[in-house]
């Protein structure tokens, strides 16, 4: 767990810095009609942490296993109109929601993390494994795409 906590650390300083050095016209450029542009690649990353903060949290009390449930990822990112706001309005979400979740990261026991949830499709997970699932979205979005 410690290495999830630092590398979610790392990227608390350096997804900032990314954008601080991209025009707005990099972070709004959408490469294709159904693409999302930097800007709603980090709204998307944000909706995942509003999304991942709530089941982190319940997973810790709720029936076992917790059924974990999906969301419409395009509707809620052109919902919150991204791509509008000033890139440190997203930034400013995107990073006390990251906050947070570091909070209560930091606060799991190891009992905690082998809680069960369920996927669905007769898929059986963790939370740990829900946690690490958690981080490797947010690398993925920010190595390939940022």
């Amino acid at each position: 767990m410690q290495n999830i906590i630092e590398q979610l650390h790392y990227w608390l300083l350096k997804v900032p810095e990314m954008f601080h050095v991209m025009t707005e016209a990099e972070m709004t450029e959408r490469t294709a009609p159904n693409n999302w542009s930097k800007k709603e690649r980090l709204g998307h990353l944000c909706d995942s942490a509003i999304i991942n903060l709530e089941r982190f949290i319940k997973i810790q009390y709720d029936v076992s296993p917790y059924v974990v449930s999906t969301y419409d990822q395009v509707h809620w990112v052109e919902l919150q109109g991204y791509q509008k706001l000033p890139i440190e309005e997203i930034l400013l979400l995107w990073t006390s929601l990251n906050k947070k979740i570091l909070v209560v990261l930091e606060n799991l026991s190891e009992q905690t993390l082998s809680r069960p949830c369920d996927m669905g499709q007769q898929q059986k997970v963790t939370l740990k494994w829900l946690i690490q699932d958690y981080l490797d979205h947010l690398e993925h979005h920010v190595k390939k795409h940022l």
